[in-house]
């Protein structure tokens, strides 16, 4: 295994003093669709998303990689932007991720927590559905193609009204996984059956915010109560009427749980 590259898009521009949050997407999404009614609420943060492989404006990966491969890829993609000036010296960084993009988040706490002020995990888990269901996904998809998953993902992404109240944000997504590799989106699903860090969290120092939707079916309120219970220092928060793609579903409720929680760690960040 190896890290892969991935390629990173800023949403949102607050000044160069400005506190930086590096958002992460969910397997299957690209991080524009999914993050930038969130970075748009949040108005004193700088927002820069990262892309998985083969998702959104991430090259296709050319081979396997780990969870704690992607977290080096986007530690590699701080580190970067620090070194070019993109991300000035004094600008305080935080990190929030969606599912996939939440477990690296935990990977990330983990290994690169120096990075990072604070950590917000969102409809994820310290471990995330079984491996063999995992590698049974991977393979269909690895197959017969990413549409195979498009009516699963709809159901399990968004609460029930949502596609009909806001269908151009559903479709985006939707497309997004549509048009997203095949291969790597098998190669997410390898990792996904890998990860399982729940023996770890009291590892983890840096402050940890988890967020669940209320409805969500793949990562419970329970799965961000046993992060929040076990890292040393967290928070749990749910979301109403959202399920698994908080930043879109509820970008106002989601925007001022990050800044409420970033803003415990850094007040300028409010």
């Amino acid at each position: 295994m190896s890290v892969p590259a991935i390629k990173a898009s800023r949403l949102s521009d607050a000044g160069p003093a400005a506190p930086v949050l590096v958002a992460g997407p969910s397997l299957g999404t690209a991080v524009t669709p999914l993050w930038s009614r969130t970075a748009a609420a949040l108005d004193t943060f700088t927002v820069i998303g990262w892309d998985l492989p083969g998702h959104g404006s991430s090259p296709a990966a050319v081979g396997a990689f780990s969870v704690e491969d992607l977290a080096a890829g986007v530690a590699n993609l701080v580190n970067g932007a620090r070194n070019a000036g993109d991300i000035a010296p004094e600008a305080t960084v935080y990190y929030a991720g969606v599912s996939l993009g939440g477990a690296v988040g935990l990977q990330l706490a983990l290994d690169h927590g120096e990075l990072f002020q604070a950590v917000a995990v969102l409809c994820s888990g310290a471990k995330i559905g079984d491996a063999d269901g995992w590698e049974e996904r991977g393979e269909t998809v690895r197959v017969q193609g990413t549409p195979t998953q498009v009516v699963g993902s709809g159901q399990r992404w968004f609460a029930p009204g949502f596609m009909e109240r806001e269908p151009a944000a559903a479709s985006a997504l939707l497309h997004s996984l549509q048009n997203a590799d095949r291969f790597s989106y098998a190669f997410c699903c390898s990792a996904l059956a890998g990860f399982d860090v729940r023996g770890r969290l009291a590892d983890i120092t840096v402050p940890v915010l988890a967020v669940a939707g209320a409805q969500d079916v793949v990562t419970p309120p329970s799965f961000a109560e046993l992060i929040a219970d076990r890292v040393t220092n967290g928070t749990a928060a749910v979301v109403e009427d959202a399920a698994h793609l908080v930043p879109v579903e509820q970008p106002g409720r989601t925007a001022d749980l990050l800044k409420d929680f970033f803003g415990t760690q850094y007040p300028e960040g409010k």
